[in-house]
């Protein structure tokens, strides 16, 4: 079960772009909860984070490395809070899995901290929350001041 869910379902197994893939496997989620208003993306963000951490750790002793590629529930759980700062719509869904992927490639701080610092699949997980906090209040920036409607 830790495999399956480390790999978000199989997408972590995506040729080249695992985490990529990771981020296209969430939106399935985000579009059975965004109607329901952010409380449930939230909730589902701190879920997935959780079960994150633990899926991940599995997988990095299982595969004897500290980041397995494969493993994308991290990317998950960073797109679903970076989409709690955007508008409902596709423009928002769109412009969050582009930020979110930007931040999760080059890793504001506290991110890259959190990757190196941090053990096993807190590592994993905390430096794309990190990322996806970063993309909620620029996504959340852009929307009070017009730019995303």
């Amino acid at each position: 079960m830790a495999h399956v869910l480390s790999v978000w379902f199989g997408c972590g197994h995506f040729p080249g772009a695992p985490g990529t893939a990771g981020t296209v496997g969430a939106i399935p989620l985000y579009l059975l909860l965004r109607p329901h208003g952010l409380v449930p993306v939230a909730v589902a963000a701190i879920v997935v984070t959780v079960v994150g951490i633990w899926s991940a750790s599995s997988e990095c002793a299982r595969i004897g490395t500290k980041d397995p590629q494969i493993v994308c529930i991290d990317e998950v759980a960073g797109v679903l809070i970076a989409w709690l700062g955007c508008p409902v719509g596709w423009k928002g869904t769109l412009a969050g899995f582009v930020l979110f992927r930007i931040f999760d490639q080059f890793k504001p701080f506290p991110a890259r901290l959190a990757e190196k610092r941090l053990p096993s699949g807190w590592g994993v997980m905390l430096d794309d929350v990190v990322a996806g906090l970063w993309a909620a209040v620029l996504l959340y920036g852009a929307q009070r001041i017009g730019w995303l409607k």
